[in-house]
């Protein structure tokens, strides 16, 4: 089979390796998955350029988001059959309820091999149900960009009919929180800096969209027209912080998913003044990755991808992710 590797000291796209490798074989409790799609997510370009997630020294099998077809099963996996259509989830071992002490930084990480590569093994626990309406290639978008859209929107104070919710951006995460907070009937938000992607949101549902360019004091303006949101999913980081408590409204929460940084701000007296519930979000539960599932399927929604890969072309694809105007994700297709 093929698979890429990130060599040991690459920082760049362009250092992407493409090598043969042998076919891996599942042990006991592990899957073999014909991998079909892989999606790019803004950590792979932190792990890529030695952010974060590296072990000096060491070669790695990049990504962690993957879509495929189960194609062997190991002993006691049995809770899968080959040609079942499947993702993996953003964290394992945490199924429900309260997070795990460590959620670790998941696949394609440290120590741990990604998924892209013609195939794959992986713990039969690491699995989920690719959504029967879903192609390959949007399936493989969940794992974490669809999951911490879910847990940001739904796992504390969730969102509703009739609320309301002000996301950052058209990346992954943000045109989930987007898609998710429309399909529920609640009014969504959203503070971008192209002028170009404005008609695209509203043609997603979006009540409201302010040019951050145009309109420097965002928060002010969205506190003004809505009287506070009920969520800020914030896709940017702590930087953002006071910007977000102004836009959100009393006992309101803001869900932070990002990993930017931008200069930081002292925090504002709204903190206190309004009960603003902060909550950092990682990835999502077995419980959530579930209830996800059923909610696309059952509203027959469809991630948003910005554009498709070959499988030849992933330095391509990273510089694509890495670039100013995405929306929506990149993926990695293999040929059929």
């Amino acid at each position: 089979m093929k698979r890429w590797i990130l060599p040991a000291g690459v920082i760049e796209a362009s250092g992407l390796v493409l090598e043969e490798a042998n076919v891996p074989e599942p042990g006991r409790g592990e899957v073999r998955i014909k991998v079909e799609a892989a999606s790019i997510n803004y950590r792979d370009q932190l792990i890529l350029t030695n952010w974060y997630g590296r072990t000096e020294g060491r070669n790695l099998i990049p990504l962690s988001d993957v879509a495929g077809t189960v194609d062997a099963i190991g002993e006691g996996a049995d809770a899968w059959a080959v040609g079942d259509r499947v993702t993996n989830t953003g964290v394992r071992g945490w199924e429900d309820g309260v997070p795990v002490d460590d959620l670790g930084l998941g696949l394609g990480a440290l120590d741990l091999d990604g998924v892209l590569a013609e195939y794959i093994v992986l713990p039969a626990d690491h699995l989920a149900r690719a959504p029967q309406n879903l192609d390959a290639a949007e399936a493989s978008t969940l794992p974490i960009a669809g999951g911490t859209a879910w847990n940001a929107m739904f796992a504390d104070h969730p969102i509703g009919k009739g609320g309301s919710m002000l996301t950052l951006g058209t990346g992954g995460v943000a045109l989930f929180a987007v898609q998710l907070c429309v399909a529920v009937g609640a009014d969504a938000h959203v503070v971008v800096r192209r002028s170009d992607h404005v008609e695209k949101l509203r043609d997603m549902g979006v009540v409201d969209v302010v040019n951050s360019v145009n309109t420097p004091d965002w928060a002010a303006e969205v506190a003004r027209s809505t009287g506070g949101v009920r969520k800020v999913v914030d896709t940017l980081g702590m930087g953002i912080l006071p910007q977000a408590m102004e836009a959100v409204g009393k006992t309101g929460e803001i869900a932070s998913v990002g990993l930017f940084e931008l200069d930081t701000k002292p925090l504002s007296r709204s903190l206190l003044a309004k009960q603003i519930n902060l909550r950092g979000v990682a990835g999502a539960s077995r419980r959530m990755h579930h209830n996800m599932v059923e909610f696309i399927e059952n509203r027959d929604l469809h991630p948003i991808i910005h554009q498709r890969y070959e499988f030849g072309d992933v330095p391509a694809a990273y510089l694509a992710q890495a670039a100013s105007g995405i929306f929506g994700k990149i993926v990695i297709e293999m040929p059929s």
